[in-house]
């Protein structure tokens, strides 16, 4: 049909034109399937630390205080320190671990990855309490305004 010649011509025209529009519903589609394909995140800030809220809160700041005595923590470190430490409550290292998520959506500590090569490794760190302070920390000579200058109309 497309390459059919008579009535005006224009068959290789209406070949590519196709392909195109075929082309485009391609790539729309192996986006919406890469889209669709993908697992949601998790909403940190439900999790259930699968102990009464008051306990969650005694263990989150002992394991805050461990966060803030050794700097970041890889999670089978923290499992050590914690329980070189005596933290009370925690019933294993599962349980840690659901804390310490809990513990990030409570924005109490941040996850960094730290990538050497082809590997990750992943700490725990304690997130700044004020914000402003490490702003302080910039030397003045630094710190400048941009000038601007008034338009003349």
């Amino acid at each position: 049909m497309w390459f059919a010649g008579g009535g005006g011509g224009g068959g290789l025209r209406k070949l590519c034109r196709a392909s195109a529009v075929l082309d485009n519903e391609m790539s729309y589609n192996s986006l919406l399937v890469r889209y669709m394909s993908r697992e949601r995140a998790v909403n940190v800030r439900k999790i259930n630390p699968k102990v009464p809220i008051q306990e969650a809160y005694a263990i989150s700041n002992s394991l805050y205080d461990l966060f803030k005595q050794h700097g970041p923590l890889s999670v089978p470190n923290t499992w050590l320190r914690a329980q070189e430490a005596g933290v009370s409550g925690l019933n294993s290292k599962t349980h840690m671990k659901l804390l310490l998520k809990w513990m990030r959506g409570k924005k109490m500590l941040k996850l960094i990855c730290n990538q050497v090569g082809s590997s990750k490794k992943f700490f725990h760190a304690v997130v700044p309490e004020d914000p402003q302070q490490d702003q302080q920390e910039v030397p003045a000579t630094e710190k400048h305004k941009p000038t601007f200058k008034k338009r003349s109309k």
